[in-house]
């Protein structure tokens, strides 16, 4: 999974979900499935950790320079 997209995972992830919500897999492939979906969950939620550290917000000062901010939430507040 280490070459694999965020957006692909996330795919992947969603493919897992509903298999799993069909209720058509049996007990043996249902666990493959959530172990599966398990292994995308953490990599998507990994990826969106480095994504947020690295957004920074660009803001433009009075003499039309810009400044860096680290990106933050309201949840940081």
């Amino acid at each position: 999974m280490a070459a694999e997209k965020f957006e692909t995972s996330l795919k992947k992830l969603e493919e897992v979900v509903r298999k799993l919500e069909g209720g058509s897999l049996s007990l043996d492939d249902s666990i493959k499935a959530f172990e599966e979906g398990v292994r995308h969950a953490a990599f998507c939620a990994k990826k969106l950790d480095e994504a947020e550290r690295k957004v920074e917000v660009l803001i433009k000062q009075r003499d039309g320079s810009f400044r860096k901010e680290p990106f933050t939430t309201d949840d940081d507040e």
